[in-house]
């Protein structure tokens, strides 16, 4: 018996445009898994899409915009005329938003509610609660499932200055247990796994100087960082497709896996 055989499962990849999104897209591809790239930027999707199917995958993509609802519908209906109910939803999509970084100085009475706003929808009411509503429907109809959130090791310890995403993906990880003891006697499981620090196009200038060294920001993070580096996206592989597995991680619910480098796990 294969554990982490996804043959004819369909996994949706919300957010499977970006790095993270599409790593974990590939992994659940090449496990056997019919994925379907979800997000609003066609050419990145199709991209993707290619690379999948280049490894011996089957995939697709599929617009869908995670914050209207009538896009997550009609995108769901097109989903499962096209290859079937999705099996497996993946909420990839989220990120940060500069207004509500604090900066060394910046006062946390003059962070502007519009700015921290926009990043608790971007990673709790796009990035989880309504492809959640949407996607999950005909899983529990079905009676078998899996959900899994991308969170953050900061939603367990909140970093400075991302106070308004640390805030967020705190609330996914409760939102996530939440689901998890609502659904589990339906056959749907819900699971969060929380990166650590992993080199994107949103942080790259954040953690990396234009010739390659470190930031000051980037080297504390990595003098943090047991492993002494940052992560490699595709090591993203390994938990998301043993979560997705109904047979590797059948007993798993409610759980917020973390994949760091032992940044979490590191004090002074």
């Amino acid at each position: 018996m294969d554990l982490f055989d996804l043959d004819g499962q369909t996994a949706v990849v919300l957010g499977g445009t970006g790095a993270l999104g599409g790593a974990m897209a590939e992994a659940l591809g090449a496990a056997g898994a019919t994925v379907v790239v979800a997000g609003r930027n066609q050419q990145r999707g199709d991209q993707r899409v290619a690379q999948i199917e280049a490894a011996g995958g089957k995939a697709a993509f599929q617009q869908a915009d995670a914050l209207d609802v009538q896009s997550l519908v009609a995108a769901r209906e097109q989903i499962c005329d096209r290859v079937g109910a999705p099996t497996i939803l993946v909420n990839a999509a989220g990120g940060n938003h500069p207004d509500a970084t604090l900066q060394p100085g910046d006062r946390f009475s003059d962070l502007p509610l519009e700015a921290w706003n926009r990043v608790f929808d971007l990673n709790l009411s796009g990035g989880v609660l309504l492809p959640t509503q949407v996607f999950a429907q005909p899983m529990l109809e079905g009676g078998r499932g899996s959900v899994i959130n991308i969170a953050s090791m900061s939603g367990m310890v909140p970093l400075s200055r991302v106070v308004a995403y640390s805030a967020a993906k705190a609330a996914v990880i409760n939102l996530t247990q939440f689901l998890a003891r609502q659904w589990a006697t339906s056959g749907v499981r819900v699971n969060a796994i929380s990166p650590g620090f992993f080199p994107a196009e949103q942080n790259r200038k954040l953690l990396f100087n234009d010739d390659g060294s470190y930031t000051e920001r980037g080297g504390q993070i990595i003098a943090h960082t047991p492993m002494a580096r940052f992560g490699d996206p595709k090591e993203l592989a390994g938990a998301v497709v043993w979560l997705a597995s109904q047979k590797a991680s059948s007993f798993v619910t409610g759980q917020n896996i973390v994949v760091d480098g032992g940044f979490s796990a590191t004090s002074i």
